[in-house]
């Protein structure tokens, strides 16, 4: 069976899809933030909807890949401590999903990321003194209550963008740059964060009609695209100072919420 003709897509629309599953790769082993590009070109040439579904396989492919590559430097103690909000927020975004159609979903999440954005710029101009320094260095204690609050919003949001439309690593970088964390410890922590979240979110998008036999032939097509995309991230990272891929986290962020705002 033609998958191009199965979907109605252009050879164009075909090569733009592979192009963003050669981001996903790169963006789970190198800048978290540029996945909104991927979500923002699959909601281009997809229903909105129906392109949560498509890219979320594509999604657990990169997280195997970036959890082999990163596995040694995730901490554990920041992901227990946002599993319990996330869920709630995951459960939050399938009831959503049930009632809002395309163009409220991206207005939603285009919103919420540009949010985030602004508050991630403004607490770190306010108290930015570290310079960039030891690539493993541990990310801060987040003890207090002020602190749990925190990780408890962010978790919220980043469980409901996740599910919505595949948006929570935007939401995710924000907190773990704010956390104090560097290169390896922020790769390793998120992509272990999103192989669990992902794969948890796949019997609510199949209940959603989400994911189907239709959408997994997309996927087969299109997954073959994720692997030389991480190999690519992989070499990137190492060439990347430390405030340069705090700025492309930040800066792929806005990039993907003014893209959903503008759809």
């Amino acid at each position: 069976m033609n998958t191009m003709t199965l979907w109605h897509i252009s050879g164009w629309e075909f090569a733009a899809l592979a192009f963003a599953a050669l981001l996903v790769g790169f963006s789970k082993t190198a800048v978290s933030g540029a996945n909104t590009v991927s979500l923002a070109i699959f909601a281009a040439v997809l229903p909105a909807r129906a392109s949560t579904g498509v890219l979320l396989p594509l999604l657990i492919a990169g997280d195997v890949l970036a959890v082999l590559t990163y596995r040694r430097h995730a901490h554990w103690p920041t992901l227990w401590r946002l599993f319990p909000a996330v869920a709630v927020g995951v459960v939050v975004g399938t009831l959503f999903l049930v009632w809002a159609d395309d163009g409220v979903v991206r207005t939603s999440i285009g919103a919420i990321l540009l949010l985030m954005a602004g508050v991630t710029l403004w607490r770190r101009r306010r108290t930015e003194s570290a310079k960039s320094g030891d690539a493993t260095h541990e990310p801060h204690a987040v003890t207090s209550r002020a602190g749990r609050m925190k990780a408890r919003s962010y978790g919220v949001l980043g469980g409901f963008t996740t599910m919505v439309a595949n948006a929570g690593g935007p939401v995710m970088s924000l907190y773990l740059l704010s956390a104090g964390f560097r290169k390896l410890g922020f790769l390793g922590t998120s992509a272990f964060f999103f192989l669990i979240v992902n794969v948890t979110k796949v019997p609510f998008s199949a209940g959603l009609g989400l994911i189907d036999g239709r959408s997994l032939l997309l996927d087969a097509a299109l997954a073959v695209f994720v692997v030389p995309g991480a190999l690519l991230g992989k070499w990137a990272v190492n060439r990347i100072n430390q405030r340069l891929f705090e700025q492309l986290v930040i800066a792929a962020t806005v990039v993907g919420g003014v893209q959903l705002l503008l759809r």
